[in-house]
C-alpha cells in the first residue's frame, strides 16, 4: 500500500478547500461575520472622530480667532521688500531699482480712486485722524461692512502718480510702511510721552498710532538727513480700525504712511530703524517687524 504524502495539496487546499468549501481557512459564514465587524468597528470610530471634530467647530467662530490672548501686536512691514533687510541702488542706474519701483506700483494699485467708488463697499472716514471706526460686533448679522477709503494721493510724491520713480531716481527713496492686519484689534495711541524716545515725541497726537524712523548706530547720526511722513496724521489714523476680517471686510484698506529720505548721504550705508508707539504695541528680539523695523539702505551716485 503506497504512504500518503502529506504535504499534498497544502496550499492549493488552504487556498480553497472544495471539501468544506473554504477559502483561506474559513467558510463564507465566517468571512462575512469578521467582514461585519470590522465595518462596524472602524465605523465606529470615524464616527467618534467625525463627531468630535464637529463638536470641536461648533465652538469656532467663521469671524475671528476663538482664542487671541496670545496673538503678538502686528508686524510692521514695508514697500518695497528687501532682500535680507537691505536695499541698494545708483541714482545713474535705472536697472538697479527698477524692482523696487516695480513692487511700490503694485503695491498701491489697490489704492487707486477708481476701485474705491462703490458706495456699497467703501465710504469716506475724513482725512484727519478720527476715533474708531465702530461697525457693531463680529457675531452679529449686520454682514459685510463698509471700508474706509484711503486715496493713495495722500502720499505726496511717494504715491507714484505723479513720481512715477519714487524718488529713487533723484536718490530721495520713499518706503511705504503698513501695520498688518489681526480681526478685531485696536491699536491704543500712546498715553503719555513716558515710553517714547524724546526726538519722537513730537510725533505724538490724538487717534493717531505714531510712527517714527532713526538712525540706527550712533556712528550714523546726521547722516540720515530729514525724514519726511506722508499720509494722514504721519501715522496710522484710528477710524480704519478695527479689522473684520476677510469674510466682513473684504474690501478693507490699511492705511498707508509713506517715508521719504530727502537728503540721505550718498554712497554710505545706513542703518535705519522705523517704529510705532503705541500702549498695546510692544517690540521682540526674536521677531524683528513686531512694531517696528529696520534696514539697511545704500544710495549710490557712481
Amino acid at each position: 500500500m503506497p504512504v500518503q504524502n502529506k504535504d499534498d495539496g497544502g496550499w492549493n487546499k488552504f487556498l480553497w478547500n472544495s471539501e468544506t468549501r473554504e477559502v483561506l481557512g474559513r467558510t463564507g459564514g465566517s468571512w462575512a461575520k469578521i467582514l461585519l465587524f470590522y465595518v462596524i468597528f472602524y465605523g465606529f470610530l470615524a464616527g467618534i472622530f467625525i463627531g468630535t471634530i464637529q463638536a470641536m467647530l461648533l465652538t469656532l467662530s467663521n469671524y475671528k480667532p476663538t482664542w487671541q490672548d496670545r496673538i503678538a501686536p502686528p508686524g510692521l512691514t514695508h514697500s518695497p521688500p528687501s532682500d535680507k533687510a537691505e536695499l541698494t541702488f545708483s541714482v545713474n542706474d535705472v536697472e538697479t531699482y527698477l524692482k523696487y519701483t516695480k513692487s511700490m506700483k503694485a503695491f498701491v494699485e489697490a489704492y487707486n480712486e477708481e476701485k474705491q467708488r462703490d458706495q456699497m463697499k467703501f465710504e469716506d472716514c475724513g482725512e484727519q485722524p478720527d476715533e474708531y471706526k465702530h461697525r457693531g460686533d463680529l457675531e452679529t448679522e449686520i454682514g459685510v461692512r463698509k471700508a474706509c477709503r484711503f486715496s493713495r494721493s495722500l502720499l505726496g510724491p511717494c504715491s507714484g502718480e505723479d513720481e512715477t520713480d519714487f524718488g529713487f531716481r533723484v536718490g530721495k527713496p520713499c518706503l511705504i510702511v503698513k501695520l498688518n492686519r489681526i480681526v478685531n484689534f485696536r491699536p491704543k495711541p500712546p498715553q503719555s510721552n513716558e515710553s517714547i524716545p524724546e526726538e519722537a515725541q513730537h510725533k505724538v497726537q490724538p487717534n493717531v498710532i505714531p510712527l517714527y524712523c532713526h538712525n540706527k548706530r550712533e556712528e550714523d547720526e546726521g547722516k540720515l538727513g530729514e525724514v519726511k511722513y506722508y499720509g494722514i496724521g504721519g501715522g496710522f489714523p484710528l477710524q480704519y480700525y478695527p479689522y473684520y476680517g476677510k469674510l466682513l471686510h473684504p474690501q478693507y484698506l490699511q492705511p498707508l504712511v509713506a517715508i521719504q529720505f530727502v537728503n540721505i548721504t550718498m554712497n554710505y550705508e545706513l542703518r535705519i530703524e522705523c517704529k510705532v508707539f503705541g500702549e498695546n504695541i510692544q517690540y521682540s528680539d526674536k521677531d524683528r517687524y513686531q512694531g517696528r523695523f529696520d534696514i539697511k539702505i545704500t544710495v549710490n551716485n557712481y
